[in-house]
């Protein structure tokens, strides 16, 4: 039998079984588990597999829903001085928290739409083909005549950590109920539905409706919902009920905006989390920087609510960590999706690898990058001045 007939043998027990092992291949085409990898790396190359798990194309997607921006990074080249001009370097990148976690996911080969809104300019015309270049299914976004795209500018300091940021988002506001009504087919066919919070409060209430009506129906395989916050400001964006909500993945700041409290302490954390699972939240994912995550162990109020210290890391610039991290967790759902804090790991393992890039999305990431979790985070984290208890 020749090389072609084993390797399309071989493709029609991977679409049956996408968790094959290479060794089950091996032993049922009478091949070395070589030749099998050999064959499995032909697929690859020629797209009629997308990487691990042996993804098929026409794989159910993840579904990002949120914005993409013109991303303009300012880096200052001394410390900051308010009132006057201050010397720095610039440039411009793609981003967008949707975006960013698209393009990420898309890097770890799995299939991926994206739901945003872009205006008629260079920059709508630029974001658009860069997305399709990077493997991102772009063909349900909202284009807007006569509008400019989003534009988010940050200044960062000389060692990269982000002082002040400027979002121009107006145009997000049109991303509205309607609007995801009317890509329902799109949205049901996805695996995983992850939603930034720069769209409107109207429209995050209708996502969280929909997911509470597929629960309530029974609905096989409805899509859990993952919510990303964005900044404390757009926590308005939130709906108080969040019943429904699979996941809410929002960094300390921005559960203080929500729970409208400061919250110093470990303790004080962990009861917060606890007041976001009584407003209908399954679960919630802490991202506290240089501190580490904190977690909930399950969907119940009396399951535990963990922490996992972060990676040590030279960092370079901070933009797209946070992105990065959920872009992991969602990876991680995809896969294994009962193990959050698996998923966590892998989020603080692709978090580092962004902090170490001056990218926005690190060019690093790519099919394998989340395979091999080490132990380096379970280490003991190391003293902060946040109070542990």
């Amino acid at each position: 039998m020749t090389d072609t007939n084993k390797k399309d043998q071989l493709y029609t027990l991977i679409r049956n079984n996408p968790f094959i092992s290479q060794q089950d291949l091996a032993g049922e085409l009478g091949l070395s588990r070589s030749a099998v990898a050999g064959h499995i790396a032909g697929l690859i190359r020629e797209r009629r597999l997308l990487g691990r798990a042996y993804v098929l194309p026409d794989s159910r997607p993840v579904l990002c829903i949120g914005a993409a921006n013109l991303d303009r990074k300012m880096r200052t080249l001394a410390t900051l001085q308010m009132g006057t001009s201050n010397p720095v370097s610039s440039e411009e990148v793609f981003g967008g928290v949707g975006r960013n976690i698209a393009e990420n996911l898309a890097r770890l080969s799995i299939p991926v739409a994206l739901l945003t809104a872009l205006g008629d300019d260079a920059a709508g015309h630029a974001l658009q083909t860069h997305a399709e270049d990077a493997g991102i299914d772009m063909r349900g976004s909202l284009h807007l005549s006569n509008t400019s795209s989003g534009t988010y500018t940050a200044v960062l300091d000389e060692h990269g950590e982000m002082l002040l940021a400027m979002a121009n988002m107006q145009l997000y506001e049109q991303l509205t109920p309607a609007f995801l009504h009317s890509r329902q087919p799109q949205r049901a066919a996805a695996a995983l539905t992850v939603c930034d919070l720069n769209l409107g409060h109207d429209s995050v209430q209708a996502l969280l409706a929909d997911a509470r009506q597929d629960d309530s129906q029974g609905r096989s395989p409805a899509a859990p919902l993952v919510i990303v916050a964005v900044s404390q400001p757009k926590m308005a964006h939130l709906p108080q009920d969040l019943t429904g909500l699979h996941l809410l993945i929002l960094n300390r700041g921005e559960l203080e905006t929500r729970v409208a409290r400061a919250l110093p302490t470990a303790a004080d954390l962990r009861a917060a989390c606890r007041d976001v699972q009584r407003q209908g939240a399954r679960q919630v994912i802490v991202t506290c920087g240089g501190e580490g995550v904190y977690f909930t162990d399950g969907d119940s109020l009396d399951a535990p609510i963990l922490h996992l210290a972060a990676r040590e890391v030279a960092a370079v610039d901070v933009t797209g960590a946070g992105d990065a991290f959920s872009a992991a967790v969602c990876w991680s759902l995809y896969h294994d999706s009962g193990d959050l804090k698996l998923a966590c790991r892998r989020g603080l393992k692709l978090a580092a690898m962004t902090l170490e890039s001056d990218a926005t999305v690190s060019p690093l990431i790519s099919a394998g990058a989340l395979d091999d979790i080490d132990d380096a985070d379970l280490a003991p984290p190391p003293p902060t001045l946040f109070q542990q208890d």
